[in-house]
């Protein structure tokens, strides 16, 4: 796996956030969970939107403005030795809110589907909880669908400890506490 960063987004990537979302949508169309930590990227019409959109979420003046419940930062994973978006995570700043404290976590993220398989998603996780220390947050909830294993396991290689099994609209959800050091 190359050596990842995590960045804000910015109008510099504006034409490959919009490729990420053309692939996901292409190679994940029977996924209802398919742009997990990407919020709004499926509904946005174009990328400017989407950056606009983030930078709003950032604050908790603004972020119901866009249907986010608490603020929260998006990052897009880029690769350094070619500057190219890999995935795309997210940082709820916290989760009091009965949906996020539920099941919905401290954060969500998507790898590029042309990406995956290749450790970017443990990278990921690691590299946002320590965006998560800095933030304050000591421990952050992070959960998967049952039927994912792949989750599962990038969960558990960044510390994720087990805590129960939820049912969520008729699927279930594993959660998981991570301890922020």
């Amino acid at each position: 796996m190359d050596e990842i960063f995590l960045i804000e987004p910015d109008l510099s990537y504006a034409d490959d956030i919009w490729e990420f979302r053309q692939e996901v949508l292409d190679s994940d169309a029977d996924n209802e969970d398919r742009f997990a930590g990407c919020m709004s990227l499926d509904t946005s019409s174009s990328s400017e939107e989407w950056i606009r959109i983030c930078a709003l979420r950032k604050s908790a003046d603004t972020c119901e403005s866009t249907g986010a419940a608490v603020p929260s930062t998006m990052y897009l994973a880029v690769r350094k030795s070619d500057n190219r978006i890999v995935g795309i995570t997210d940082l709820r700043h916290h989760i009091d809110h009965p949906i996020l404290g539920t099941w919905g976590g401290h954060s969500g993220y998507t790898v590029r589907p042309s990406e995956r398989g290749k450790g970017y998603a443990k990278e990921i996780l690691r590299l946002n909880i320590l965006n998560a220390k800095a933030m304050g947050i000591e421990k952050m909830l992070v959960t998967c669908d049952v039927n994912n294993p792949a989750s599962e396991k990038t969960i558990l290689a960044n510390g994720g400890v087990y805590e129960k099994t939820i049912e969520v609209d008729g699927s279930l959800m594993k959660r998981y506490w991570i301890t922020v050091s």
